[in-house]
């Protein structure tokens, strides 16, 4: 539900901000930018529910590796783009590492969160 809310928030609220700051940067790959962090997140939800069923003493590995998976998975989308799109590559280049960065903070701030829950539920059992 989150993942859905920040997706819409974020890609509807850049476009906005090109359209009105910035109107001759806007690309018409845009939409596939914010699609893509959509679908990473239900693919990073999805990996960390499965891992707090069947193994959540790995909880760390899995963060770390989607972490990975990430950024070697934006790094090949990036170098697609520029290599066979060639379309405004500067401004599709800055506005995916901004929704990068965004999408960073905001599932740092979902894993932190997620750990204070487990430790609560941790701490409510030893009592």
């Amino acid at each position: 539900m989150w993942t859905t809310i920040f997706a819409l928030v974020s890609g509807v609220g850049v476009y906005y901000a090109i359209e009105l700051f910035f109107p001759g940067h806007y690309f018409k790959w845009y939409p596939v930018i914010p699609v893509y962090f959509y679908i990473f997140g239900w693919y990073y939800i999805y990996s960390f529910d499965m891992c707090r069923r069947y193994t959540p003493n790995k909880i760390l590995s899995v963060y770390l590796g989607m972490k990975v998976v990430k950024m070697l998975l934006s790094m090949l989308f990036l170098l697609f783009y520029i290599m066979f799109v060639k379309v405004q590559k500067e401004d599709f280049v800055l506005t995916f590492f901004l929704f990068y960065l965004f999408t960073l903070l905001h599932e740092s701030i979902f894993f932190y969160l997620f750990e204070q829950n487990l430790k609560k539920k941790k701490e409510k059992k030893n009592e």
